[in-house]
């Protein structure tokens, strides 16, 4: 279990964070994702639902799931359709907003039944994890078909995903002490091991240069790793051993933002990976819980998280 230290944490540099109240109680609104419209649209992952938020008037939108479908994170694409993945219904959905239709594609091996965080890669596809079911999958955004890899390590629980440059997926075992890739052509898989085998990473980001970048929740570590030589750096995120870093971003200055959750409040902290320091410390005042998942909007400099205090919260980044 995290071991949390309670009242106000030391901040350093902090920026303004602003938080909305989900008016629908205990429903872990999470994963929330900017439109072409900012609007913020995201899940209610115990309340089955999905949401937007109006942040000009502050006004909440919801769009009720099937119950049980257990919604773990979505995207917007540039049409406006809304792709949630149905962690506890074997299925990924599209939303058409304006309509309200759900298209369901589900998976094609009953045994991948938790889809659990999606990104988009090449035009028309979908990258998404399948952490207990051990696979990670593409779906064709046109024609719904879906293809699974398994992994090489039993009970890697694949967890994170990004796509780099080339479109190829990245992506965390978290059950493990391994990252892994996926070969966009051939769709073979790699992994590789990072050098503590206590090591759980969670979450990840690409920086400009294609450094893959991680949080390792279980020991407390900010990591990198060079795809081209491999080679591993890491260092101790400022809250120790138990910070339990989880929800993680990059900006367009290379600056990587992840949320410590083993502290109350959760804490959000800014690391420069190009002068290698940490640069900022706020605390998040609704507590956080835990952030799970962040994104950052470019053209507005904000990174956007939600909380299991029942807040989606936005972070202005200098």
């Amino acid at each position: 279990m995290p071991s949390f230290t309670h009242g106000a944490q030391a901040e350093l540099n902090p920026v303004d964070i602003t938080e909305w109240k989900v008016p629908w109680e205990q429903t872990r609104p999470r994963d929330p994702y900017v439109d072409q419209q900012n609007r913020v649209w995201f899940v209610g992952q115990t309340g089955d639902y999905i949401a937007a938020l109006d942040t000009k008037v502050g006004q909440f939108h919801q769009f009720k799931l099937d119950p049980g479908t257990g919604p773990h994170n979505l995207i917007v694409d540039k049409q406006g359709f809304v792709w949630y993945a149905g962690n506890r219904a074997a299925h990924i959905g599209k939303l058409e907003p304006a309509t309200g239709h759900i298209t369901k594609y589900v998976m094609p091996n009953s045994s991948a039944g938790d889809p659990h965080t999606l990104v988009f890669g090449k035009p028309n596809k979908i990258w998404f994890t399948v952490q207990q079911g051990n696979y990670v999958g593409q779906l064709a955004m046109d024609t719904g078909s879906v293809l699974l890899t398994p992994l090489l390590t039993q009970h890697a629980r694949p967890y994170g995903i990004v796509v780099d440059a080339t479109h190829q997926p990245w992506f965390t075992e978290f059950g493990t002490n391994k990252l892994g890739t996926i070969d966009s052509t051939t769709k073979s898989v790699r992994e590789i091991s990072l050098p503590r085998t206590e090591a759980r990473p969670r979450r990840l980001v690409i920086t400009s240069e294609q450094a893959v970048w991680y949080v390792d929740y279980a020991k407390g570590y900010l990591g990198k790793v060079l795809p081209t030589t491999l080679k591993v750096k890491e260092w101790r995120v400022p809250g120790g051993e138990d910070a339990r870093p989880y929800g993680m971003t990059v900006d367009d200055q290379d600056r990587v933002w992840f949320v410590e959750t083993g502290s109350y409040p959760n804490r959000l902290v800014g690391f420069d990976t190009k002068i290698q320091e940490v640069i900022s410390i706020t605390n998040i005042q609704s507590g956080g819980g835990s952030v799970r998942h962040m994104v950052y909007h470019q053209p507005t400099q904000t990174i956007w998280f939600g909380t299991d205090a029942n807040t989606i919260g936005r972070a202005k980044i200098p």
